[in-house]
């Protein structure tokens, strides 16, 4: 099944009825009906998408440090001849893949493949690439489920906190093989110039060396690691902050940030809600869910209809409700 976008009007086709807003609907059995121009961007991608999904764990082998990869996928692929964009995601310290399954498998239902090494140290970025490398060996091999199903021009890479430097560092390594990053409560670099135990333990990045691609940066106004502002600029005491990390990505490059008031540092693992007994979470993934989808529609999947919410100042994004410190310099 398939979705497609176009200014103002979405057409989807889902599993079952679903109320989209306005009154409009989507019907089973792969009819679909436009949905009215007044639903919002946020509210369609909120949604759960017309894919049905199917995960596996330990799919398949294996990251530089032996480490098995899980993915997400339409379960119908290639469908029509489609063509899925990738997703690598890079976990947080200590976290694991199934921690962000409602997170990867809301994007897989919306058309993305996603793939996630079983690694606890994500922040060089390396794995992130590495999963890239081997869903490019499976596109091409003919005894792969994957085989000629994978838009391998299309890919961005997503993480969340030591993982969210990954997804920046994996971005600049790439050389333009990436579209775009999206750091989620990315860490300050407060640690940067200390000395580490363990040289995996890589999180660190320098935005001023992504000079391709796209970048959008978001954090929860509540998380203690990752801050939404900084007292001093960044080029005075470095990027400790959404608003430091986006003032040193080079203008050339098409930078979005945004907070989502009231999530802490582990919203992003929710199932929807929080997982059971984490202080690092308030409400859950759900907040997250229709600007991160959206961000990936657009830059991966050419949706103008996503694009519109990021133009600066008239987009969706700087109206939405919960939302703050948003600042863009896409400007059509």
């Amino acid at each position: 099944m398939k979705s497609l976008m176009g200014k103002g009007v979405v057409l989807l086709a889902a599993a079952t009825m679903v109320v989209l807003g306005s009154g409009a609907t989507a019907q089973a059995g792969g009819t679909s009906e436009p949905v009215e121009t007044g639903v919002t961007v946020d509210a369609t991608y909120s949604e759960r998408g017309p894919w049905e999904v199917t995960s596996q764990h330990g799919f398949g082998c294996c990251d530089s440090a032996g480490n098995k990869f899980d993915v997400w996928y339409p379960t119908d692929l290639g469908t029509n001849g489609d063509r899925h964009p990738i997703i690598t995601w890079g976990d947080g310290t200590w976290a694991h893949p199934s921690q962000y399954d409602y997170l990867l498998s809301h994007l897989a239902s919306w058309g993305f493949v996603v793939i996630a090494a079983n690694n606890t140290n994500t922040g060089s970025g390396q794995e992130m690439l590495q999963a890239v490398d081997f869903l490019r060996l499976q596109n091409s091999d003919p005894s792969s489920i994957f085989y000629q199903s994978l838009d391998t021009g299309n890919v961005g890479a997503m993480g969340h906190s030591q993982g969210a430097v990954g997804a920046l560092n994996a971005a600049i390594s790439a050389g333009g093989n990436l579209k775009t990053a999206v750091p989620i409560e990315l860490p300050g670099q407060y640690g940067c110039s200390l000395p580490k135990a363990d040289p995996a333990m890589n999180i660190c990045t320098d935005p001023r060396a992504l000079t391709t691609g796209s970048v959008l940066y978001v954090n929860g106004s509540n998380s203690p690691i990752s801050q939404s502002t900084q007292p001093l600029p960044w080029d005075l005491i470095g990027a400790q902050s959404a608003e430091g990390y986006f003032g040193a990505t080079p203008d050339s490059v098409q930078k979005v940030r945004a907070t989502l008031n009231g999530p802490n540092h582990n919203d992003i693992q929710g199932q929807p809600g929080c997982p059971v007994n984490d202080l690092g979470c308030v409400d859950g993934v759900r907040g997250f869910l229709g600007v991160l989808t959206a961000w990936n529609m657009d830059k991966l999947r050419g949706d103008e209809y996503a694009h519109s919410a990021f133009v600066s100042g008239s987009g969706e994004l700087f109206g939405l409700p919960g939302w703050s410190n948003q600042v863009s310099n896409i400007t059509n």
